[in-house]
């Protein structure tokens, strides 16, 4: 049985809702859950591929393979509907030594927050990192939340400041940031490389007709907000689903920087792509 693992949050549904719909191989079994979670069934070897946060792939040099052409992006334009933001009460620099809430869904989200705030504007908060579901906001000046619970946030907040993350990252480096990318354990693509090579045929379709298809997506989705559908709509046209050579820039920007700060061996590049198929 290949067990393949898709987050079940909104900025996955064009790929996620056009799998479930339209994939019906017998012997592949789907896993959906959170980033964090699907990245740790990959680690420890109970998925063979999967959608998760691209921080999984910095920690294991030479463990997996990044399957082409699809990543979960935020190019970080001035229109962006966002997918990782830090509400804040104060102003960014007035968090430093303050305390900020870290969602656990996401390595890659601490980890950008951290790069943005530590190494970008110089501010060192205190952190506690956890399920957002179980916060009590009243107690930190910052929260980080991504995806569906940034949707959330952002319809609900009191927090006066929104950062995007995205976009701040875009202005530093002129790159799009990658969230998550496909890995394939490298033992699993080396002993299936048809079977790896059929479901990245699979991916790379529902990907393209996921995105042809955006409405009728949205109406699947958005009740899981709740959320209207042209919100929906708006949210998902600025999230970008492929791994083009500016997507690959950014995320050697993102291990670069994990790599100085020693979060990430110096061995995890170049990075290893598949592309059996492109």
């Amino acid at each position: 049985m290949t067990k393949i693992g898709i987050a079940d949050f909104i900025n996955t549904a064009p790929v996620l809702e056009t799998w479930k719909r339209t994939v019906s191989q017998k012997k592949w079994e789907l896993y959906e859950s959170t980033p964090e979670v699907l990245g740790n069934k990959l680690a420890e070897g109970n998925l063979d591929l999967g959608l998760v946060p691209s921080y999984e792939y910095a920690l294991h040099p030479g463990k997996y393979n990044i399957l082409s052409g699809l990543s979960i992006s935020i190019s970080g334009t001035a229109d962006s509907a966002g997918s990782v933001f830090l509400f804040s009460h104060v102003p960014l620099e007035q968090l430093d030594q303050s305390p900020v809430f870290l969602s656990s869904h996401s390595e890659t989200s601490i980890a950008l927050v951290k790069i943005i705030l530590e190494e970008f504007n110089n501010i060192k908060p205190v952190y506690t990192i956890g399920d957002i579901n179980s916060v009590k906001f009243e107690d930190y000046k910052g929260v980080l939340a991504i995806g569906d619970e940034a949707l959330r946030l952002v319809a609900e907040s009191t927090y006066l400041y929104q950062f995007d993350l995205g976009n701040i990252w875009k202005r530093q480096t002129g790159l799009p940031f990658v969230c998550d990318v496909f890995l394939v354990r490298d033992e699993f693509c080396s002993q299936y490389q048809d079977i790896t090579d059929q479901v990245h045929k699979e991916l790379l379709r529902c990907r393209d007709e996921g995105l042809a298809s955006l409405k009728e997506v949205c109406t699947i989705a958005a009740g899981r907000i709740p959320m209207p559908e042209s919100r929906c709509l708006e949210y998902l046209q600025t999230i970008e689903y492929d791994l083009d050579a500016q997507k690959q820039k950014g995320l050697v920007a993102f291990i670069d920087l994990l790599i100085k700060r020693g979060e990430a061996d110096k061995n995890v590049l170049p990075l290893k792509i598949y592309s059996n198929l492109c």
